[in-house]
């Protein structure tokens, strides 16, 4: 019967390959178009500005209607854990993105990000929601995986090395990314604006798995102590389960970024001209970074996840970078370095060492409650009194 249904589960799985590297190539496509948005001159904040907000016109009216019935309504501490969902999600992971981009290539900045699950990895252990068994060889093997992912991030950043191609012009090259990127300073600089937008990206997936300690510790105390206990309690619960609407729940988060980005705005960019779209390239790369990645690549992705699991779709996540690399050479010019593909090689090598030992711990886990639930019955047989 397991084995059957092993099958059953492989075959559905291998249904979704497809999918998942269309998933890859939308995504390879937006680091792309965003560096090609830089080159046209676009402002940085305008570009987060436009993106988010055709993002939101394309969800808006399928969360309303889909989820009518499913969604719960907002109370005030949802919304505080919205908005701080928003800051750390939408305006601070998007912010330096977009700079690190505009110091680095799209090929370094797809390499820095597949060190998400391991920095993810990191940052729940030290919160204590991931539990590190050090005796075991998946929890070894998680440890290795991080250490080794760290590693090479760390030679991405210190280590730029000789060039391994020369410099094409490209299809639609507009700019030579090797100038912003020949200075040591500026490559540092990049390297580290990308490892900071790591840890936000991780920071708001565990945000959303874990206690709102934050929403419950600025809760205000009611004069009952009983409600304040009662609220407390609440707010202690991942907003996941207190608000299970997905797509509503990314549809507000992404309202709130909206709604940051534009307090912002006018300190960052104060020049109109700035903010005026020139060209249809423009808005091309506009429209494909808000409503194909955002909004499409987004679904593809959660929907990918509930099929068949997040790591499944982390295994392909390093495809993404080789088409990157594919991408950008032919319509940016772009060039690879030493450091850079060794340090990339180095994550990727980590980051399927962490995903092997997630995805060996939570057959452990399903086997051991198999086995559970299996002497839980046999105790109960054993004590049923015959008649």
């Amino acid at each position: 019967m397991a084995r059957g249904e092993d099958q059953k589960g492989a075959t559905e799985k291998a249904k979704l390959v497809p999918l998942v590297l269309l998933l890859e190539l939308l995504v390879a496509g937006f680091h792309v178009v965003s560096r090609a948005a830089l080159d046209m001159g676009v402002s940085k904040m305008a570009f987060l500005v436009y993106r988010n907000a055709f993002a939101l016109a394309a969800l808006a009216p399928f969360a309303y209607f889909l989820e009518r019935k499913d969604r719960p309504p907002l109370t005030l501490s949802l919304m505080a854990e919205f908005f701080m969902l928003a800051a750390i999600g939408v305006t601070f992971t998007q912010g330096l993105y977009i700079v690190g981009l505009y110091y680095l290539s799209p090929t370094y900045v797809s390499a820095i990000q597949n060190s998400v699950p391991a920095v993810t990895f990191v940052m729940a252990a030290a919160l204590r929601i991931e539990q590190v068994d050090f005796k075991s060889g998946h929890g070894l093997a998680k440890i290795a995986g991080t250490v080794v992912t760290i590693a090479g991030a760390t030679i991405i950043t210190l280590y730029k090395g000789m060039p391994l191609t020369t410099i094409s012009e490209g299809v639609h090259k507009l700019n030579d990314i090797d100038v912003v990127t020949s200075s040591g300073f500026t490559w540092i600089a990049g390297c580290l604006i990308m490892f900071l937008n790591c840890l936000c990206l991780s920071g708001w997936m565990v945000m959303q798995l874990t206690l709102s300690f934050i929403a419950s510790n600025i809760y205000i105390r009611n004069d009952s102590d009983s409600n304040f206990i009662r609220n407390r309690e609440f707010l202690e619960v991942p907003i996941l389960k207190k608000y299970p609407a997905k797509l509503s729940s990314f549809t507000i988060t992404l309202a709130m970024g909206l709604i940051q980005l534009i307090v912002i705005a006018p300190f960052v960019e104060s020049n109109i001209e700035m903010w005026k779209v020139h060209s249809g390239g423009e808005l091309l790369t506009i429209l494909y970074a808000g409503i194909v990645v955002l909004s499409i690549a987004w679904n593809i992705k959660i929907w990918c996840i509930n099929k068949a699991g997040p790591h499944f779709v982390a295994v392909f996540q390093p495809l993404q970078t080789v088409m990157v690399a594919i991408m950008a050479a032919i319509f940016l010019g772009d060039r690879l370095y030493t450091g850079g593909v060794i340090g990339a090689v180095i994550i990727v090598a980590g980051l399927y060492c962490v995903l092997w030992a997630k995805s060996k711990e939570t057959k452990n886990k399903g086997a051991e409650s198999q086995r559970s639930l299996a002497q839980n019955l046999i105790h109960e047989e054993s004590t049923i009194e015959e008649p």
